[in-house]
């Protein structure tokens, strides 16, 4: 499967299951009287969004967008970010929940909070699995936060390098001579 080009196991698949039901007990709670129109950023968020969703004892709509910020073999975000698929609904009078796989520099997601405001939601929250804070080069509001890491290239759980290893069940560590 590829696990020799990785350097480590960051987070174990037992680790990332038991933060996944806590967030989606927060999540219920907090949307107990409500029905969040999801908003999955493919393509990383798929695997975590199986799970939280599963996880979730409110009614809730999933919808899905594609956002472009990486190209290729490239582990570091190009700066350039725009919709590669758009949402099918209107988020309109919605109460939000953007549904992320890892909130970086904080580009990407400044760019769908600010695009979703203008659609007029009740409210928009966000909700990651993993946050790397020492890379935010824009502030974002995180209201649910799986996992902070330091700064490292990541990959498994529906993270990919190339488009590989998104079916890895841990969160790991791609050994750097193979993206350098």
């Amino acid at each position: 499967m590829g696990e020799h080009n990785l350097a480590e196991i960051l987070i174990a698949e037992q680790e990332i299951q038991a933060r996944v039901a806590e967030l989606g007990q927060q999540i219920s709670t907090d949307y107990a009287d409500k029905t969040p129109f999801i908003v999955a950023v493919l393509k990383g968020a798929y695997v975590f969004l199986a799970d939280l969703c599963r996880h979730l004892n409110v009614l809730h709509e999933v919808h899905f967008m594609a956002i472009s910020s990486y190209g290729g073999r490239a582990t570091q975000s190009t700066g350039v970010v725009r919709i590669v698929m758009d949402l099918p609904a209107s988020p309109e009078g919605r109460d939000v929940l953007v549904v992320e796989d890892i909130v970086d520099s904080g580009r990407t997601l400044d760019y769908i909070l600010r695009n979703l405001h203008t659609r007029n939601p009740t409210s928009v929250r966000v909700c990651t699995l993993l946050s790397k804070p020492s890379r935010r080069e824009i502030q974002v509001p995180l209201d649910y936060v799986g996992f902070e890491i330091p700064d490292k290239f990541v990959l498994g759980y529906g993270l990919d390098f190339d488009e590989h290893y998104r079916n890895l069940p841990f969160i790991g560590v791609l050994k750097p001579e193979m993206y350098e």
